[in-house]
C-alpha cells in the first residue's frame, strides 16, 4: 500500500444516494456495484491497524474533524480516499450504540487462511469449539494477538463471521492473527497433532493442570469450548490432553475469552521458563 498524503474532502457528497449498511453479529457490510464484498470497520484500534495492514484493501475512510486531528500521523500516510464527516453521519452507519471514536473504514475482507498456513507460523494456536458470540471471539483474537499466537481455528458452522462487532472486539487483532475456519474440527485437531502440536482441551474437571501439560509439550494448541456446554464429546476425545486452570475462588469457571487470555499467559510463562 502506498503512503501518499491523503486529501481530505470537506463533506460527504450530498448528491449521492444514501447507502444502507447492516451491522450486527452476522453482518457482512454491503455489496458494491461491482459485486465486491465490503466490510465496515469502526473504532480507533480497529481502523488504524487495518490502515497499517498492507493486506487490507481499504475503499473509503470516514473521519470526523476531531479524529482527523488526533490520528493525523496515520491518516496522512494512507492512500485510502478519506472524507470528513460528522459524528452523527458515522453513527447512522454503525448504529447508535457503536463506539466508533470518529472513524469508519470501508474495506475488502481479508483473505481467509487455511489450516496449513497457520501451521507454518510460530506461536501457540487457539482452537474454538462452536463459540458463537462475536464479542467473545473478538476478545479471544485480541488476546491471541497480544501473546503472538500463530492463529485461531474455528468451525465453519456455529461460529460468527468476521463482522464489524467481532473486529471492534478484537481491537485490531484481526489484522495480525489469521482466523481459519474448518468443516470438521476433530480432523483439524488430528492434523495439528500429526504435526507435532500438543492439543490441550481446557476442562474445569480435568485432573492435570495446564502448566504441567504445557511443560511436557514442544508446541501447543489450546482448545476451548462454549460457555455452559464446554467441549463437545468428540472434541474432548480428539484432544491429546485435557487440562484445568486451577482457580482459588468459589467460581471455578471463566468466560471463554477470559479463559483464553489466562491460558495463553500461563502457557507463555511456562514456555519461557520451562524449569
Amino acid at each position: 500500500m502506498s503512503r501518499n498524503k491523503t486529501a481530505h474532502k470537506s463533506n460527504v457528497d450530498k448528491s449521492r444516494p444514501e447507502r444502507k449498511h447492516r451491522f450486527g453479529g452476522s453482518a457482512r457490510g454491503r455489496k458494491t456495484g461491482a459485486g465486491d464484498d465490503i466490510e465496515l470497520l469502526y473504532g480507533q484500534h480497529t481502523v488504524l491497524e487495518a490502515l497499517k495492514n498492507p493486506a487490507r484493501q481499504g475503499r473509503r475512510l470516514l473521519v470526523t474533524e476531531n479524529a482527523a486531528k488526533r490520528f493525523e500521523a496515520v491518516l496522512s500516510g494512507t492512500d485510502v480516499p478519506c472524507e470528513t464527516v460528522t459524528t452523527g453521519q458515522i453513527s447512522r452507519l454503525t448504529g447508535p450504540d457503536a463506539v466508533h471514536q470518529g472513524l469508519l473504514l470501508e474495506a475488502a475482507f481479508l483473505p481467509e487462511p487455511d489450516l496449513q498456513s497457520i501451521l507454518e507460523r510460530q506461536g501457540p494456536i487457539i482452537v474454538l469449539d462452536q463459540i458463537t458470540d462475536p464479542h467473545n471471539v473478538g476478545a479471544v483474537m485480541r488476546s491471541a494477538c497480544a501473546f503472538a499466537a500463530a492463529g485461531v481455528v474455528m468451525t465453519a458452522r456455529h461460529s460468527p463471521k468476521a463482522s464489524a462487532v467481532l473486529a471492534k472486539s478484537a481491537s485490531g487483532g484481526l489484522e495480525h492473527v489469521p482466523m481459519a475456519k474448518v468443516t470438521n474440527l476433530s480432523k483439524a485437531i488430528e492434523t495439528l497433532s500429526a504435526n507435532g502440536i500438543t492439543c490441550i482441551g481446557l476442562d474445569s474437571e480435568a485432573e492435570d493442570g495446564l502448566e504441567v501439560c504445557v511443560r511436557e509439550a514442544s508446541r501447543i494448541a489450546l482448545v476451548l469450548g462454549a460457555e455452559g456446554k464446554g467441549l463437545r464429546h468428540k472434541t474432548r476425545e480428539t484432544c491429546d490432553r485435557l487440562a484445568t486452570i486451577p482457580l482459588p475462588g468459589a467460581i471455578q469457571s471463566l468466560n471463554v475469552s477470559n479463559a483464553a487470555a489466562l491460558a495463553l499467559y500461563i502457557a507463555d510463562r511456562q514456555l519461557a521458563n520451562p524449569n
